[in-house]
């Protein structure tokens, strides 16, 4: 069994806790429904209506609650650029490609991207880029950034619909860029209740989320008060099956982060001919631990602290991800770190050959170089994978995983 402290958590301080519009729209929601799972409750903070983090607030960069790699180097951005390339090349160089980044940001890691690969005989030539963004605010950086991109551009807000665009088909070849987009997906968060069903021979799994305790927020486990008739009997499914193979000496109390990456897989799946490339932080096998963090200006904070005005996220789950894809008949290559990826996509000689041409500002480029692949930061923390159509090669810099 593998087990995860919440290192990255902050404790809940209810002094501390902040009573945002959302915290009070939350607060009036369960004063009728008693309880809200927590896939709902880290929703409602990213994307509700009215007050949801994404739809409110300039969220990256040191104006904003996080930074991430395309914001610390644009080296970054290019090496993934000219991995789509050989990528494409890989494909037979179609004459019609499209490449979707979901998640994109400010934009940086397309307009990175863009320029790098500018001078790939074909390439820009061939390309329409699809960008999945439902912050309104994003979109408009996004736009700013690539002001001067000449290629086919549109913007989508759910990956599940690229099949609506005009430039999405089954027989069309696609590259699919997921950099820090999995960590912000609402997910299941499953406390173990210990064994039930005929000789106690299954553990139950019940979802965990947040309750109102006099005027203030708290995370509860559901009682059986909270629960339907029987609900605890229906908890014994294919799901529990799974978890509990996962991890046969759970006890009660312990806690698992269950994402669902059928439907990335399922849409991955209906193309004859694509890629994926997967960057987040997280762990490889399927691990116990509550994973869910809060980042407000650059500091951890507990989850319900700030409802709506905090970034939340969960480390990813690359075992099970591996998973989901492979029951679609996908082909996966790696997980590797980050720094493994970079380095071996020739993150080094780009530093270099940049230092040598803006020697004034070399010190800054090699900082920013060396934080991308910081040996326990981002270098191991972030883990990359890719996946795609089994009639395509091993992906660049990624080892094909052997079934």
């Amino acid at each position: 069994m593998n087990a995860i402290g919440d290192t990255s958590r902050a404790p809940y301080d209810p002094a501390a806790r902040r009573d945002t519009p959302l915290a009070r729209k939350i607060k009036e929601q369960l004063r009728e429904r008693r309880f809200l799972p927590m896939s709902l409750f880290v929703e409602r903070c990213l994307v509700d209506d009215e007050h949801g983090y994404y739809r409110t607030r300039d969220v990256i960069g040191s104006g904003g609650d996080f930074t991430t790699a395309p914001e610390i180097s644009q080296i970054f951005g290019e090496l993934i650029g000219l991995w789509c390339a050989v990528v494409w090349q890989q494909m037979g160089a179609p004459a019609k490609l499209t490449l979707v980044e979901l998640g994109p940001g400010r934009g940086t890691l397309m307009k990175d991207a863009l320029r790098a690969t500018a001078k790939v005989p074909g390439f820009h030539d061939a390309l329409s880029i699809v960008l999945v963004e439902h912050s309104e605010r994003l979109r408009a950086a996004q736009s700013r950034a690539l002001a001067e991109n000449r290629c086919p551009l549109e913007w989508m807000d759910d990956y599940r619909r690229l099949f609506d665009s005009d430039s999405i088909a089954a027989d069309r070849a696609t590259i699919i860029i997921a950099n820090e987009f999995f960590d912000a997906l609402p997910a299941s968060t499953l406390a173990c209740h210990g064994r039930s069903g005929q000789g106690g021979d299954q553990n139950i799994w019940i979802d965990r989320g947040v309750a109102l305790e006099g005027d203030r927020l708290i995370e509860r486990t559901p009682v059986e008060s909270d629960m339907a008739d029987g609900a605890l009997d229906a908890a014994i499914d294919e799901r529990t099956r799974r978890r509990n193979a996962y991890f046969p000496d759970a006890a009660p109390g312990d806690i698992y982060i269950e994402q669902d990456f059928s439907p990335f897989a399922e849409v991955l799946s209906r193309f004859e001919r694509a890629a994926a490339l997967v960057i987040d932080y997280g762990h490889v096998e399927p691990t116990l631990g509550d994973t869910l963090q809060a980042v407000r200006d650059h500091r951890f904070e507990h989850p319900l602290t700030s409802p709506g005005e905090a970034d939340l996220s969960y480390q990813v789950g690359f075992g099970e991800m591996t998973g989901a894809l492979r029951e679609q008949g996908l082909a996966v290559d790696g997980p590797v770190t980050q720094a493994e990826f970079l380095g071996g996509l020739g993150l080094a000689e780009r530093a270099s050959r940049l230092m040598a041409a803006n020697p004034a500002r070399a010190h800054e480029i090699e900082t920013a170089a060396l934080r991308l692949i910081a040996p326990n930061a981002m270098g191991t923390r972030f883990k990359v994978l890719g996946a795609r159509s089994p009639c395509l090669a091993p992906l660049p810099g990624l080892p094909p995983q052997e079934f």
